[in-house]
């Protein structure tokens, strides 16, 4: 280090730690990542006995980590409430860690995988101006198989992938296109109503997927989607298996089902979704 120079802290440092510590893993670490986590999950500025309940741990050894914690910026304390929450430099840490994500190379990624444990074709799927529109596929390796287009428009009330965005999005965003759609002659009889729309998309928030079966644009073709969510709780993408119908298993407690939406909850968490207490 040039002379005069200013050596900046380490996190180690702030924390307390000593360099003897094992090079297996700094358990003084760890012990405050899972205060810290603890707090993150509160949802909320949080007392010191709920911080030491929700981390499993005496209150008097986690307020000697917070102590360090909130020298180090990553918590912070209400003087006036004396809660603890998380502080500017775990702000400023998640925003660097988010803006860094690319959604899109994780979720290709995810449906490498996903197709690789179904052997059925997957894609991901995400809104546009033109509504749900499949960026990639991937396709499985079996002799008889579908082929997804990239750059395919997906309808809202009639495609897997629509009708999972259809069921997340705001109904702002969505209504226009949902009435053009009931204006097709070719539409399901139940889903030319609001009633039969709304019953639709509740089902979809209930079970957490939506299946398709002959696809009205391409018939004979199943599919399945799940959604995926970002860090502020929104729809971000859309995971999609398609099979020929007959030859996939779309049941929901069948193993192309329990993939898929596993897949998308790994994603999510991956892109910093975490669930509503």
């Amino acid at each position: 280090m040039p002379n005069g120079a200013k050596r900046v802290p380490a996190i180690s440092d702030l924390l307390g730690l000593k360099d003897s510590d094992s090079k297996n893993g700094v358990q003084s670490l760890e012990i405050g990542m899972t205060i810290l986590r603890a707090i993150s999950s509160g949802h909320r500025a949080m007392m010191l006995k709920d911080i030491a309940k929700a981390a499993g741990m005496p209150a008097s050894k986690v307020h000697r980590y917070l102590v360090s914690l909130v020298r180090s910026g990553l918590v912070e304390q209400d003087p006036g409430t004396t809660r603890y929450d998380l502080g500017p430099f775990a702000l400023s840490l998640g925003l660097v860690a988010v803006d860094r994500l690319d959604r899109v190379k994780l979720g290709l990624a995810a449906i490498a995988d996903l197709r690789d444990e179904i052997n059925q074709t997957t894609a991901l799927a995400i809104w546009s101006d033109n509504g749900p529109v499949i960026i990639r596929s991937v396709r499985p390796y079996r002799p008889i198989t579908v082929n997804v287009v990239t750059g395919t428009a997906l309808n809202l009330l009639t495609s897997a992938s629509g009708r999972v965005y259809a069921a997340h999005l705001p109904r702002s965003v969505t209504q226009t296109r949902i009435a053009d759609e009931q204006n097709s002659p070719s539409l399901p009889s139940e889903l030319q109503s609001a009633v039969g729309v709304d019953a639709m998309l509740a089902q979809v928030l209930e079970n957490g997927f939506s299946t398709v079966a002959d696809y009205h644009l391409v018939p004979g073709v199943a599919a399945a989607a799940a959604p995926v969510f970002n860090f502020k709780r929104e729809i971000t993408l859309s995971v999609l298996a398609i099979g020929v119908k007959g030859m996939i298993d779309l049941s929901p407690d069948g193993p192309v089902i329990h993939a898929l939406t596993r897949s998308a909850r790994d994603l999510s968490m991956r892109l910093g979704y975490v669930a509503a207490p």
